[in-house]
């Protein structure tokens, strides 16, 4: 089966690519520097030509409003260089919980995607997954200053980027299941939490501050962000991830 897929070169999507490969597939990445530009739709049509499915795991450039502006623009393309190309599945990377928070940017853009996918007429597949274990020293950085680390005590879930690949790989080569589908990790940690587990086994002479107003996380009130009931629990905790996979 050869695949497309949008964002090949990043986190997910190069474990993606090799994943298809290891199993006999062709997995091709729709990025830039092939020549693909998702916002204007350069090269996407010629990037799907042969492809039988076509997976976006691209991250916008921005958490702020615009990234609305680049998934209204990048599912318009995919959807029509899609449809001229043949492709008969189409496979979106979300993230749980995502219709449940539109006061953050990023989440309501992730939304707009899944939606403007569902209403598009085309085989569809959603899969969900909670933040990546991965995404958490980044979070930290954001809220760092002279050596602290301000965040608030938001429940997460997250999972690791290995872990959900492994789950993807499947809903990519499997049918269209036109629904949304679930991932999260196996534990909810508070996020303010999850940076001292990450300082206590990785000390770098910061402190964590537990500070209900920083970042975009504090935009979110409850436990939006963490498992539902039907999410599938991937095995890798966060303490575990921290150990055996840092740097990621």
């Amino acid at each position: 089966m050869k695949v497309g897929v949008i964002g090949g070169t990043g986190r997910v999507g190069s474990r993606l690519i090799a994943h298809l490969r290891a199993g006999g597939h062709q997995g091709v990445a729709l990025v830039r520097s092939a020549g693909v530009d998702v916002v204007t739709g350069e090269g996407l049509r010629e990037g799907l030509e042969g492809c039988e499915v076509c997976v976006d795991v691209s991250t916008p450039p921005a958490f702020d409003e615009s990234s609305l502006r680049f998934q209204e623009a990048a599912m318009a393309h995919m959807v029509e260089a899609g449809r001229a190309a043949g492709v008969g599945h189409f496979v979106v990377l979300s993230i749980v919980g995502c219709d449940d928070v539109p006061q953050v940017p990023y989440y309501a853009a992730k939304a707009y995607q899944e939606q403007a996918l569902a209403d598009s007429g085309v085989p569809w597949s959603v899969l969900r997954a909670t933040q990546f274990h991965e995404f958490i020293p980044d979070v930290m950085d954001w809220t760092t200053e002279r050596g602290v680390v301000r965040l608030p005590p938001t429940p997460l879930q997250p999972v690791a980027a290995a872990d959900v690949v492994n789950v993807l790989v499947d809903v990519v080569l499997g049918p269209p299941t036109r629904a949304r589908a679930n991932l999260a990790g196996p534990e909810s940690l508070a996020l303010d939490d999850l940076a001292r587990h990450v300082l206590a086994l990785h000390p770098d002479g910061r402190a964590v501050v537990t500070d209900e107003q920083a970042g975009i996380f504090a935009a979110v009130p409850g436990a939006e962000l963490t498992a539902p009931h039907d999410a599938t629990i991937a095995p890798t905790t966060f303490d575990e991830w921290l150990r055996d996979s840092w740097p990621a």
